[in-house]
């Protein structure tokens, strides 16, 4: 089990290809190794639900094996039988491929939310029986998927773009480079995320939302403006708001959950007190995100009533990322020195 699909298929593969730093690592430090913190946040009447929240950048996958000191290649193709084929072969010469799926199209997960970019670890196939075996970071066990269910999942359209059957060739290499370089480059990475965003989000173009601390003031701000909205809109603002944060696959805390728990780990590595510092404003900025979901979904509570908790503490917020991003900044100084 994990709590965020893209860590937690690394984490399995790096366990798999015997990488890692005293023993196989934990997804809390693969996700910070990665350098994948960021922040996206868009409204808009023409996505359902109409909120959409991510807490990640859109080329961890790429980042964390060349980090590591690996390659990857990124095959995409809107041929289905060269999808499949580039699929069966990894298979073939041994190796668990990591791929995109739409996560609707996969009949474990039972969901009927559509998002395109769910990473999955394909482990084995029998065309005999039609079956695929799948690594999912929300089921504990392998899970056997139909080969037709896994090709509509690689060839979905959906948000936030089409998967294109894309699957990621991994060479990882034989040993990692010292965690202090590694985790160097990754808070860098993290930090210029929040204070820069580059002109690529894993929701599209930069163009679409707010993006980095912007995006912390602009929903600390769009909030105050919900009461406006009908009960029943309301409650899916509310609902989507909740489940971006804590159930879309986050690990917790809209990610900052995976980067405290990373970091916690990379401070005992190194004894470097700036990433312990780091690791406690991120534990800090997880529970702020955790509490504005916890209030936006709680029970026995009337929906106008949750959103005056919501708006309070989502104020909070701007101020809690802003001091996440300079620890990272910290921290990345301290380790690099």
């Amino acid at each position: 089990m994990g709590g965020h699909c893209g860590s937690g298929a690394m984490r399995d593969l790096m366990e798999w290809t015997g990488l890692g730093y005293d023993g196989p690592p934990d997804e809390g430090l693969v996700f910070a190794l990665g350098g994948a913190l960021s922040l996206t946040y868009i409204r808009s009447k023409a996505l359902m639900p109409p909120v959409y929240l991510v807490g990640r950048g859109p080329d961890f996958e790429i980042d964390l094996p060349r980090r590591l000191g690996g390659t990857v290649e990124v095959l995409a193709t809107d041929d289905p039988a060269e999808g499949w084929e580039n699929l069966r072969g990894e298979i073939d010469q041994g190796r668990p491929a990591l791929v995109w799926a739409e996560i609707a199209e996969l009949p474990y997960l039972r969901v009927q939310l559509r998002m395109s970019r769910h990473d999955i670890v394909v482990v084995g196939y029998d065309e005999t029986q039609g079956v695929a075996y799948i690594a999912d970071n929300d089921r504990e066990d392998l899970q056997r998927v139909p080969l037709d269910a896994l090709a509509r999942a690689r060839r979905s359209t959906s948000f936030p773009e089409p998967t294109r059957h894309t699957l990621f060739r991994i060479n990882w290499p034989q040993t990692p480079p010292s965690i202090l370089e590694v985790a160097a480059q990754a808070f860098a990475q993290s930090a210029a995320s929040l204070s820069t965003p580059g002109a690529s989000t894993i929701a599209g173009p930069a163009e679409h939302g707010s993006h980095g601390l912007d995006a912390a003031s602009a929903l600390a701000s769009d909030v105050c403006s919900w009461g406006a909205l009908s009960t029943d809109d309301l409650e899916m603002h509310l609902f989507s708001l909740g489940a971006f944060i804590e159930k879309a696959g986050t690990g917790g805390g809209l990610f900052r959950r995976l980067l405290a728990q990373g970091c916690d780990e990379i401070a005992r590595l190194t004894g470097d007190h700036a990433t312990a510092i780091l690791a406690a404003n991120a534990h800090h900025a997880a529970t702020s995100w955790t509490a504005v979901a916890r209030a936006a979904v709680q029970k026995d509570h009337a929906s106008s009533e949750r959103l005056r908790s919501v708006t309070t503490l989502a104020a909070a917020l701007p101020e809690a990322e802003t001091t996440l991003e300079a620890s990272l900044r910290k921290a990345a100084a301290s380790l690099s020195g």
